[in-house]
């Protein structure tokens, strides 16, 4: 009888849970549309850009932007130092960094998340073992431990998404296994226990539903670490090919000429800041809707 008392509780808990989804705030809806934004600018950039992004017209090198003296409106953010349109290979360059961000984030989270329960879960030696991969692997700088692994792999964006997913698991396997130990203890879990679900059910059935909050929030975050872990690693060039268009490849390029034509250094930084601007505040905003304790301290 007390076991089949608490388990309403968990469907509603788990219902109320996903309600407040519906009550997201100001900041998540900002963040959500640049995120939004970023992701049309990627799909339809042939039809967004004015120019082939590779196209060089040495005719039209270091060209300001259309409103500044000199500029030309077919260029409307300027050419860099091979002519090449700036606009175009900023719209281009949303693709990498979408499909690093998206990629990436769903690799480390399946990871970690898989860690974290096996290790909330079952606890003690399996607990610990993962314990110390996770403080070993977290002892070394993120950044470093990227560059090295990418000097191994070899540059493409498959490996940059890789580097990053191995870098990046251990946040999401700390972060949820503390919860996932919480949710464990709870009453409608060990009724589920001791109702005969299995292992895998419970994890599945259970605790996985009552972390998913905190697994959304972290997986948004996680897009913002990717692209400027792939534009530091574009900017050094062990990322894409020298063929393809992103972010940090612009930066680099335009470091020769920065002092005549800063514009090409601006755009591609202001479009990292934007997508990291919008994955931050998408999951602060998702954080604050989902917990009770933060959305009631931002009303106050």
């Amino acid at each position: 009888m007390q076991a089949e008392s608490v388990v309403p509780r968990n469907v509603g808990a788990r219902r109320s849970a996903w309600q407040r989804i519906g009550t997201i705030s100001f900041k998540t809806w900002v963040g959500l549309f640049i995120v939004l934004l970023a992701l049309f600018a990627a799909c339809a950039a042939p039809w967004l850009a004015p120019h082939n992004p590779n196209e060089q017209d040495l005719l039209n090198m270091l060209l300001p932007p259309m409103w500044a003296s000199g500029g030309n409106a077919s260029f409307p953010l300027g050419t860099d130092g091979l002519g090449q349109c700036i606009l175009s290979r900023a719209i281009y360059g949303t693709r990498v960094a979408i499909i690093v961000a998206v990629s990436a984030a769903t690799g480390a989270m399946l990871v970690g998340v898989l860690m974290a329960m096996l290790a909330g879960y079952f606890g003690g030696w399996v607990d610990r073992i993962i314990g110390y991969v996770v403080d070993l692997w977290m002892s070394f700088p993120p950044v470093v431990l990227a560059l090295v692994l990418m000097v191994g792999l070899g540059t493409g964006v498959f490996n940059v998404i890789l580097a990053i997913v191995l870098v990046d698991w251990t946040r999401f396997c700390r972060v949820v296994r503390s919860d996932v130990i919480v949710v464990r203890r709870r009453q409608y879990v060990v009724a589920a226990r001791l109702l005969g679900f299995g292992h895998l059910k419970t994890m599945l059935s259970e605790i996985l539903p009552a972390v998913a909050p905190l697994i959304i929030t972290l997986f948004t975050l996680e897009m913002g670490v990717a692209v400027i872990v792939e534009a530091i690693l574009s900017f050094v060039g062990l990322s894409v090919p020298a063929d393809t268009v992103a972010w940090g490849v612009m930066i680099a390029d335009s470091r020769n000429y920065l002092h005549e034509a800063p514009w090409g250094m601006l755009t591609p930084v202001f479009c990292i800041f934007l997508m990291v601007l919008g994955c931050n505040t998408l999951g602060d905003g998702l954080r604050e809707s989902l917990d009770p304790a933060l959305r009631d301290r931002a009303k106050d």
